[in-house]
């Protein structure tokens, strides 16, 4: 998805991010735990407010994670390559570009793929256990 196509707003609720991204509120909670570049703010009620530079980071995520097949912490990788240190944006190549039609890596080995799932799946195992 493209940031075009997001209604301008100054800040989203996580209700409005999910729609918009297509995840569930306890993926985006969960991504804020593993992705230090994604810090919403809270309003006076508690409230997890998303700047639109928050959105973005978001949508390169799902995109890296989903499309892309990385794990979370390939994603990570990528992420913390992508964004300069100065100002937070990010040089991640979008869908329209030349940068992103490059081929993509081989996948990795069945065996090591499922590996990589099960240490993901622990991960919000033990997430899940601490609430």
């Amino acid at each position: 998805m493209d940031m075009q196509l997001i209604p301008k707003r100054l800040y989203y609720r996580i209700g409005d991010v999910c729609r918009i991204i297509g995840v569930e509120p306890h993926v985006l909670r969960y991504w804020e735990t593993e992705f230090p570049g994604l810090a919403p703010k809270k309003n006076k009620a508690g409230q997890r407010t998303y700047g639109p530079s928050d959105v973005e980071i978001i949508l390169t995520i799902r995109r890296l994670l989903y499309e892309e097949g990385y794990t979370i912490a390939g994603a990570r990788k990528q992420l913390a390559r992508a964004v300069r240190a100065e100002d937070g944006t990010t040089d991640l190549p979008t869908e329209g570009t030349a940068a992103a039609k490059k081929p993509r890596p081989a996948p990795a080995a069945p065996a090591q793929r499922l590996n990589q799932v099960r240490e993901e799946l622990e991960n919000i195992l033990t997430l899940l256990e601490r609430e």
